[in-house]
């Protein structure tokens, strides 16, 4: 029964090792019969190619881009970038004065939705609304002009300020005459063209709604998105707490955001005069996106904006909201389809390096460890399979890409998943030279042999871990592939190769030291077998207690036996 337990243990490993196989091949299958999944991950910009899009600042008259502002607006899109699942793309600056940003493939509406927007966020209370009109003018006609009766004098132009200083950013006293005058010509198509999203945050703004429904006078910026320390997207709930189906975005504020929405909110909340005087408008890129009624005084820091998002919209301004506003707002220069900058030669030359350390690998571990070498190549081939497995969900669920740098990572993985299987096996060599039988050297020296890869492995993912987040662009898919390979490569050693020693360990072939088996206890030098007894290896005793006897011995007492044993050969040669 003792001999059988450490079976029993291996093939419970293995059906583990294949529930993990079969549930991550199922997962891609579905994925790839009912989702947009493939069989093959996607490759990345400098495999594959994808598009280039060109984005310029948009300035006023007389501003310039600075080199810190391109800096900040490089980091803000490659994060939100990086939140929408795109592997591998590749931001920059082009000529002090652009920002150029490579991604795989087509990106999606919501992609670029993400690169363009400014998301330059702030909170204006309203002044004045109205329904949004358009203009019905035909372009193509050429409008006559009417006779004008020399004797009529000249409408003198309107004041540009107003007759009272405004008390608070709710006051009317901010509308002058000229500015009323354009609120009311004013139509939402010509928008785009005014510079909204550029307005001055000490002045009022008109502006209009998203879908060109109304269009507003609104106060200055009161709270500006600067202060927004977190945004999430997720279904509005109730007062009740149940969901209401609509889609927001979940907002919190700094310390010093929170306190300046708390003050607009009790403004705002105590005004006892009819609508729009009670309402805050939430504008983005100049556009309002909301206007709600204030119902209540929110000192908490935790407003909900809500209006007309889907799922995937919401998300979008979430991400765009938690890594910041771009300090200038930018337009699409030129968007076009780009080779690939490496290219498959390159893929395949990578390939086939791969394949060529692999083939000395294998070549090393028959050479070195005979047969025992097979179980190094079987645990090689699990690993491999696992490791495609995993990036090809990565590939469809997570946005990844390989890149060759990532290619680079698994054919280093190659060597640091040999290194576990080396440092395991000449353990169990070590508890074979003291005199160990075949299954008790498995697993006295899985025991021993497990600490060092634990702590090995340990390093080289806490290793990844730190260059994933430090690096950028391509180094970060050479970290995760070499993440990946780590946290795989002591699921096979735990669940295959140490399994299947324990099952080689109770074969004849292996237990009887069989020279081609890599673990003959006399080729390995093997001269002690129990307590303070000396004999050549030879095939291991089936007894229990002399395995337990040996399982027990210290290296001290093994010492002191050799010393011993030493003393008393000394003795019958001289008698």
């Amino acid at each position: 029964m003792a001999r059988s337990t450490p079976v029993k243990k291996a093939w419970r490993s293995l059906a583990w090792l294949g529930v993990i196989t079969v549930g991550l091949t199922a997962l891609l299958a579905g994925g790839v019969l009912f989702s947009t999944a493939t069989w093959a991950p996607k490759l990345a910009l400098d495999l594959e190619g994808g598009t280039q899009i060109i984005l310029a600042p948009r300035l006023e008259s007389g501003q310039t881009v600075t080199q810190d502002q391109l800096d900040q607006a490089v980091s803000i899109i490659r994060d939100r970038i990086d939140a929408a699942g795109v592997a591998e793309a590749e931001v920059t600056t082009q000529g002090g004065q652009n920002v150029v940003v490579s991604i795989p493939g087509e990106p999606d509406a919501q992609t670029l939705a993400r690169i363009q927007s400014s998301a330059k966020l702030e909170f204006r209370p309203v002044i004045y609304t109205d329904v949004a009109t358009t203009s019905s003018v035909d372009s193509t006609s050429t409008p006559t002009p009417e006779p004008t009766d020399s004797s009529t004098p000249t409408p003198e132009p309107l004041a540009t300020t107003a007759t009272a200083d405004p008390t608070d950013a709710s006051d009317p006293n901010w509308v002058s005459p000229a500015l009323y005058d354009e609120y009311l010509n004013f139509d939402c198509s010509s928008l785009e063209d005014s510079n909204a999203n550029v307005a001055p945050a000490d002045e009022p703004l008109i502006t209009c709604e998203q879908d060109g429904s109304y269009k507003y006078i609104l106060g200055p910026v009161e709270v500006s998105g600067e202060t927004i320390s977190d945004a999430t997207s997720g279904l509005v709930p109730n007062s009740q707490g149940v969901s209401t189906g609509v889609w927001g975005v979940f907002i919190t504020f700094n310390g010093e955001g929170t306190d300046q929405f708390a003050k607009v909110t009790e403004r705002l909340y105590g005004y006892d005069q009819s609508d729009p005087r009670n309402r805050f408008a939430i504008v983005l890129d100049g556009w309002v996106i909301s206007a709600p009624t204030t119902n209540a005084i929110i000192t908490d820091g935790k407003p909900v904006i809500s209006g007309n998002f889907t799922q995937d919209t919401a998300k979008v301004l979430a991400d765009q909201l938690k890594f910041g506003a771009l300090p200038i707002g930018f337009e699409v220069q030129s968007n076009e389809t780009i080779s690939a900058t490496l290219g498959t030669n390159q893929l395949q030359s990578g390939i086939i390096a791969g394949l060529i350390g692999l083939i000395l690998v294998v070549i090393y571990s028959l050479f070195q460890y005979r047969l025992l070498g097979t179980v190094t190549i079987a645990s090689l081939v699990v690993a491999a399979v696992l490791t495609y497995l995993v990036i090809a969900i990565l590939s469809w669920r997570q946005g990844y890409r390989l890149s060759l740098a990532g290619v680079a990572g698994l054919i280093v993985a190659i060597g640091l998943t040999v290194d576990s299987f080396i440092v395991y096996f000449e353990r169990i060599r070590d508890e074979l030279r003291d005199g160990r039988a075949l299954v008790g050297a498995v697993e006295a020296g899985w025991k021993r042999a497990l600490r060092t890869i634990y702590s090995s492995k340990t390093i080289n993912l806490l290793s990844a871990i730190i260059l994933f987040f430090l690096a950028v662009g391509n180094v970060r898919g050479f970290a995760l592939t070499l993440g990946i390979t780590v946290v795989i490569d002591v699921i096979v050693v735990v669940l295959f190769t140490h399994p299947m020693l324990q099952l080689l360990a109770a074969t004849k072939f292996f237990s009887s030291g069989h020279p081609a088996s890599g673990l003959d206890p006399q080729a390995l030098g093997a001269v002690y077998r129990g307590r303070a007894q000396f004999r050549e290896p030879v095939v291991a005793p089936k007894s229990g207690a002399s395995r337990e006897a040996a399982k027990r011995q210290t290296i001290a007492e093994r010492k002191a036996a050799e010393l011993e044993a030493s003393s008393t050969r000394s003795k019958g040669k001289d008698s």
